[in-house]
């Protein structure tokens, strides 16, 4: 029956007070921020790359890309983001999980934890569970960019052909 550490967010919270301090709350959240801020820079910056190199559609050009085409262009800038944030999301997950039993904590921080892990697995290590997360990243961004590309260009249009009378 006691399975589970946590009985809830409130009982969650109280005990990593606790076992922690206050700033046990925030274990992995440097990292966290890196991971996403990163994730997002190279998936947008590597979506416009793809629809320039691909389709020679440039932003505010009026052009609306067929779903199909902004489906490969979401994918393939979805392998962007989890290559370019492996490391950060190794880090995170490292940090969040670690026991504190005892005081005694295997990493202190998210750059001694990139360097332990380097240190100790090698440069690879830092990618561990990359797979797993490129099977389910770039579909995910495939449909979400055949969709908000639609809904741009239905703006787009709208604008550009308002724009023209």
């Amino acid at each position: 029956r006691e399975l589970l550490k946590y009985k809830g967010p409130i009982h969650c919270a109280h005990t990593i007070i606790r076992e922690e301090g206050l700033f046990g709350l925030w274990a992995g959240a440097a990292p966290t921020v890196m991971r996403n801020g990163t994730n997002q820079a190279a998936m947008f910056t590597a979506k416009n790359a793809f629809d320039v190199v691909l389709w020679k559609k440039h932003e505010g050009d009026g052009k609306v890309l067929q779903p199909w085409q902004s489906m490969i262009s979401g994918f393939l800038a979805g392998t962007a983001g989890p290559v370019c944030t492996g490391p950060f999301d190794v880090v995170k997950t490292r940090l969040m999980a670690q026991s504190r039993d005892g005081g005694e904590v295997k990493y202190k921080g998210m750059v001694h934890a990139i360097r332990t892990i380097y240190a100790e697995e090698g440069l690879r290590a830092l990618w561990k569970g990359l797979l797993p997360r490129l099977m389910r990243i770039p579909p995910g961004q495939a449909i979400m960019w055949a969709v908000a590309d639609q809904i741009i260009g239905l703006y787009e249009r709208r604008y550009f052909h308002s724009a023209a009378l």
